[in-house]
């Protein structure tokens, strides 16, 4: 599923998107685009612009412009568990998302669940052949906590440590901190050598600012790298692997309802 940097690949791909003449939107898919119905995003933006583009956690909104430049609605898109962000120009097609992979099957034109066609030809698409993306206007984003690129570290230790759940499902809370999903979680955790299922509220402060150290490594490694899937311990999370930095086993169980891998000495 993407999780943080990958939807911030999708945003910076979608900048590509801004300042272009909406001249029109296919709208039709009504479970991606619910609870619209179809047209009524088509009638929103056809004729203004998309003017900025942001993202809090791996939720990607828009900000927009009707025709007379007076401020639209805001458009939200949701990668869903595998979708890409597509924007076709002049200069060819960008995608940002879920990374492709050379041994996926071809896209189908039918796996684009909703598309924008600017004026100068080019296109926006959400190529998302599972059909859990969504794409909405007005998204609602007070249920998010801060993204966990930018929380600060004093805000960090008073979030996660709120609770005795396990650290690692404070991490994945979306309103805890937004943006952390299940690989990026035993990343940090890894990185920082704690125990997935430590009570959260029994961390120390310092156990939490070297977890806050560790989480906004990971994220810029990752956004800089491609993705989750380039973490330093995400390649050793299976059966017989052993830590990358110890040598010891990797472990594994469920940790707050998530399969979890850790090192069997360094975070035992």
């Amino acid at each position: 599923m993407p999780e943080l940097p990958e939807v911030e690949s999708a945003r910076q791909v979608l900048m590509g998107a801004l300042d272009r003449v909406i001249r029109g939107v296919d709208d039709n898919d009504e479970w991606v685009c619910r609870p619209h119905p179809p047209g009524e995003i088509a009638r929103a933006l056809v004729g203004g612009r998309l003017v900025a583009a942001h993202r809090r956690g791996k939720t990607m909104w828009c900000e927009t412009a009707a025709r007379d430049g007076t401020p639209g609605p805001h458009l939200g898109v949701h990668l869903g568990m595998g979708g890409r962000l597509v924007v076709s120009d002049g200069d060819g097609e960008r995608g940002g998302g879920e990374p492709e992979r050379p041994d996926r099957t071809p896209r189908k034109p039918e796996w684009d669940r909703f598309t924008i066609v600017f004026a100068d030809g080019g296109t926006l698409r959400l190529f998302d052949k599972r059909r859990l993306g969504r794409v909405r206007l007005e998204p609602d984003l007070s249920v998010l906590g801060p993204d966990a690129e930018t929380i600060g570290r004093d805000e960090f230790r008073t979030r996660v440590a709120r609770s005795g759940a396990p650290v690692k499902a404070r991490l994945l809370d979306q309103g805890v901190l937004a943006g952390v999903g299940n690989l990026l979680a035993d990343e940090i955790l890894w990185q920082a050598a704690v125990r997935p299922a430590a009570p959260a509220d029994e961390l120390d402060g310092p156990t939490l600012d070297r977890l806050h150290a560790a989480m906004g490594r990971a994220i810029a490694s990752a956004i800089a790298n491609g993705g989750v899937h380039t973490g330093e311990v995400i390649p050793f999370r299976h059966a017989d692997a052993s830590c990358p930095r110890c040598g010891a086993r990797m472990t594994h169980g469920k940790v707050g309802g998530r399969t979890t891998w850790w090192c069997g000495r360094e975070q035992g």
